[in-house]
């Protein structure tokens, strides 16, 4: 993958956007399904030509790059959850990446799911509760564990479980894009004002089409 500040910005979006996900997922029950269907698509994408056709081109990460240029901005629109999220998403990455069983764990299970899923749009239950046991098997002992908070009617549900646990698991494949793009923790303190500047940038491209 090309190390490039957009390209770090893109994946970025793309960890944004499977955390924005899961705040929904956690509190209303119902998250936006075309977001949701290219974050479970990400997962599924092992190999790719860009870092943008892990998401099947920019349009679909939008509600991500949003989120993102949120979170890059002033300190009071910053949602202190998400960036709890986010940071220990990346933990959970970088403790992977130093895991080769774990990471043959999380392999096969992507494997297995995406051969399930074939080129359906939507990923179905059995593609989700896949995924969702790939990250609890594989990812979830490296700890830190995330302790998701929503309403509880939501949370206590099978079917939200799975796709928490699967939209997770896209934050973490997000994470790991973003460092093989050059990102780095001190990249996200000192240059945020970069990283600002190409969100906006990849919001006026998507504007423009």
């Amino acid at each position: 993958m090309l190390q490039s500040t957009r390209n770090q910005a893109i994946a970025l979006a793309g960890l944004s956007q499977a955390i924005d996900l899961v705040q929904q997922v956690a509190k209303t029950g119902e998250p936006d399904e075309g977001a949701m269907a290219t974050s479970i698509a990400s997962a599924l994408k092992i190999d790719a030509a860009s870092v943008e056709d892990v998401y099947g081109g920019l349009k679909n990460l939008h509600p991500g790059l949003e989120v993102l240029r949120r979170q890059l901005g002033a300190q009071g629109q910053i949602d202190p959850e998400h960036a709890r999220y986010s940071a220990q998403l990346m933990l959970l990455q970088g403790k992977l990446s130093a895991d080769a069983e774990a990471q043959k764990g999380v392999r096969a299970g992507v494997e297995r799911a995406a051969a399930i899923a074939g080129d359906q749009d939507v990923p179905d239950e059995t593609v989700l509760e896949i995924l969702a046991d790939t990250y609890h098997q594989n990812i979830s002992p490296l700890g830190p564990r995330i302790i998701v908070t929503g309403e509880r009617r939501h949370l206590s549900e099978r079917s939200n479980a799975y796709r928490i646990r699967a939209l997770l698991l896209a934050g973490v494949r997000s994470a790991l894009l973003w460092r093989q793009c050059g990102g780095a923790r001190w990249k996200l303190l000192f240059n945020r004002k970069r990283l600002l500047h190409e969100v906006d940038s990849l919001l006026q491209e998507i504007d423009a089409d």
